[in-house]
């Protein structure tokens, strides 16, 4: 069972919450669509020629496609923390998988709930600690690792169904985990279903006195890229260009993309046969997403309320899906930190429109705060609204990112042409020119023409940083130095992420192994 959070100001509902029979809230529903490790370049209407996607197609005609959106921290849990606070990493205090999110900051929900919205997420949160409603009222969570059955809405959809035998319903991992695979499910129990599923029972069970704000998160395209039959057949491995493989690769490699490399199996050689199989299935899980999104469109138009709510659909980063010979995250690369961005705002936001002015999903917050008429104090968000990007593309002057902190820090600044990285694991600047070099082939720090704007966003980062009283990672007016970083040992147990609700592997009568 779903567990429910009270909204504390329910008995304080205005009149203007209320609406009234037959009038349209005031104020606009909200439905926040959310894809896990999905790259930018992954929309037909996008210019990829290959991938089908028509519900994606449908909300770039009707919205703003925001062309260069990026994640302030290319990895899950911190991404999301930004969204959910409109505060970069280094303010949140989250900037890595393993940071915790600090409960006492406002957060986007929390908001949309004290002025009147029903509020709801489904699906992969990745909040932690896990089941903290972070301001919402409701949860139903489908999880990609949980750890108890009664922690994890779906698992007990899927045991009630008869599935308890499919141990790894999100795709096995561990030493298979970038290995395509078919889903063990049938499509209408898998997670990307299900979650579209459970937004549609949202969108039909709904208060309609009061307007919803629902976060529908799906975890794929996120490996292991498992698509149900018959998406597994939709894209061959023929088909499939191979990945970005620069000159001097190795130059372009940072530690942490070596380390996830290494524990995600996939530093032992190249295969192209298997690169392409993998892209295939990466492909066949955004479009088994966006059928489903399209789903959930359909009963909006069906209930009459397309034109009455805003529609964001992004993602927490994206995947390197083989270039640069890596797999994963955790890099500000635009394979893994560049993201889709679509807003459909029937009346506001002009249909068919390209922006290509740099954005960041910290800009989630103050926009749909402006939208819900809520007044957010100075500096109490870092991003800045949508709205005033669409009507000033000159009015931001960079865009910034971090991942982890201290000596396996990596800091990350755009002004829309040029990016700076640095990596403090690797004690090494990166400058990339993404008008002379869009495909980020060359390390531009090492060119002589490179010098004076890397020195200047240097600057301008630190003292961003030093403006913040964030000054973890300097030494004054520097980086603060660490010894490099070195990769670890392979161990037979590297990457290992079994699932941890239920554990039938070791329990083979008269096979059982020491381990």
């Amino acid at each position: 069972m779903a567990m429910e959070y009270p909204n504390l100001r329910d008995h304080q509902q205005s009149e203007e919450g209320k609406g009234s029979k037959g009038m349209a809230n005031p104020k606009p529903n909200i439905l926040l669509l959310f894809t896990d490790q999905q790259r930018f370049d992954t929309i037909a209407a996008a210019g990829n020629d290959l991938i089908c996607t028509p519900a994606l197609d449908r909300l770039c005609s009707r919205g703003v496609r925001f062309d260069r959106c990026y994640t302030p921290s290319p990895v899950c849990v911190s991404a999301r923390y930004s969204i959910l606070t409109g505060l970069y990493p280094h303010r949140s205090g989250c900037a890595d998988n393993g940071h915790p999110m600090d409960q006492s900051l406002p957060t986007l929900p929390a908001m949309l709930t004290d002025v009147g919205y029903q509020t709801q997420a489904i699906g992969k949160m990745h909040f932690k600690p896990v089941r903290h409603p972070f301001g919402f009222q409701k949860l139903e969570l489908s999880e990609e690792i949980p750890a108890k059955i009664e922690d994890d809405e779906f698992l007990q959809n899927l045991v009630d169904a008869g599935f308890k035998y499919v141990h790894e319903p999100h795709g096995v991992r561990s030493e298979h985990y970038y290995l395509p695979q078919t889903s063990q499910l049938p499509a209408e129990h898998h997670t990307t279903q299900w979650t579209a599923d459970r937004t549609i029972q949202f969108l039909k069970d709904r208060d309609r006195s009061r307007p919803f704000f629902v976060w529908s998160s799906f975890i794929k395209p996120h490996p292991p890229f498992d698509p149900p039959v018959p998406w597994n057949k939709l894209y061959r491995a023929y088909e499939m260009s191979l990945p970005k493989r620069p000159d001097h690769v190795e130059q372009l490699m940072t530690w942490h993309m070596r380390i996830q490399n290494h524990f995600k199996r996939r530093d032992a050689g190249i295969d192209d046969n298997l690169i392409t199989a993998i892209r295939a299935a990466y492909y066949a899980c955004i479009s088994f997403v966006d059928y489903n999104v399209g789903r959930i469109l359909d009963q909006l138009e069906a209930q009459g309320e397309l034109d009455n709510t805003i529609i964001i659909y992004t993602s927490d980063h994206g995947e390197l899906l083989g270039d640069y010979d890596c797999y994963g995250k955790r890099c500000f690369y635009d394979s893994a930190a560049r993201i889709p961005m679509l807003v459909s705002w029937p009346g506001k936001f002009p249909p068919g429109e390209v922006c290509c002015s740099p954005i960041s999903t910290i800009d989630i917050v103050p926009t749909l705060a402006e939208a819900a008429g809520i007044v957010l104090e100075a500096d109490q968000v870092d991003g800045i609204s949508m709205q005033h990007t669409l009507a000033d593309e000159n009015g931001r002057d960079y865009i910034i990112g971090q991942l982890n902190h201290k000596e396996k820090g990596v800091y990350f600044i755009f002004d829309g042409r040029y990016k700076y990285i640095y990596s403090a694991p690797d004690q090494k600047e990166y400058l990339l020119d993404t008008k002379n070099d869009p495909e980020e082939t060359r390390n531009h720090a090492l060119l002589d023409g490179g010098k004076p704007h890397l020195e200047r966003l240097r600057k301008i980062l630190i003292e961003h940083f030093k403006n913040d009283d964030y000054t973890l990672p300097l030494e004054g007016n520097r980086w603060k130095t660490y010894p490099p970083a070195k990769l670890p040992p392979p161990t037979q147990a590297t990457g290992n992420q079994d699932a941890r609700w239920t554990d039938p592997y070791l329990h083979i009568p008269g096979y059982e192994r020491e381990k």
